[in-house]
């Protein structure tokens, strides 16, 4: 990615989002970040990054937060719903989100999702699927939207999410068996590797940390380079 690359960036606000915000900063690239409420928007504003208030759930706030100046070449979303939303953006917000990146031309989308959606399911344990199903679910129909879309896209699914300092033991793999833990930082640092990345290029990767894995440990890991 040059200096020029212009990320727009669904999910800043907190959590892994958060961590790529800044991360991406790290890198000098030029980052437009979408917030529902404004109660980050300074911070983010002090490293550098563009902010535009709108709903995902809104049609013509994505739109309008897209398409508004130059072109952007990723959209990078980590959204998803918190319990006590009475409407969660995990399918809706990135639908929208995917429809208006084809609308505006983008290239590249990079969807956060999570170990549990699609075919990596069979990784949970049955206690962890009772408890969530019903938002895996709506994971998985984002990532089947944004696969049917025509955009070049990354879904990356990380596991069990901690909030400590990156240990730098995150790593890709295609098998959809493996799950354990990864910290959020760890996680933020492999999505923005993948920006450089062709061999990311209509990829879906689980992200743990090796040395956080759960049952199965022999996997292949997936390179970037």
């Amino acid at each position: 990615m040059t200096s020029a690359s212009y990320i727009f960036l669904a999910g800043a606000s907190r959590g892994v989002g958060q961590e790529i915000a800044q991360y991406l900063r790290t890198q000098q690239l030029k980052v437009k970040a979408l917030l529902r409420t404004l109660t980050v928007a300074s911070e983010l504003e002090k490293i550098g990054i563009q902010v535009v208030q709108g709903d995902a759930l809104n049609v013509g706030d994505v739109e309008r937060a897209v398409q508004a100046d130059e072109q952007i070449d990723t959209i990078i979303s980590t959204i998803g719903g918190l319990p006590t939303d009475t409407e969660r953006p995990d399918y809706p917000g990135n639908k929208n989100l995917i429809d208006a990146a084809v609308k505006a031309g983008v290239q590249n989308f990079i969807l956060v999702s999570s170990i549990g959606a699609g075919e990596s399911v069979n990784a949970l344990s049955p206690q962890v699927l009772a408890a969530l199903g019903t938002v895996l679910a709506e994971k998985n129909k984002a990532e089947q939207h944004l696969i049917a879309s025509g955009l070049t896209y990354t879904i990356i699914r990380p596991g069990g999410l901690k909030s400590e300092p990156a240990t730098g033991n995150g790593v890709l793999t295609e098998d959809p068996r493996i799950i354990g833990s990864i910290n959020r930082q760890d996680v933020a640092q492999l999505v923005c590797r993948c920006l450089n990345s062709q061999r990311a290029h209509n990829k879906i990767l689980s992200a743990v940390d090796r040395n956080m894995l759960f049952g199965q440990t022999e996997f292949a890991e997936f390179s970037l380079d």
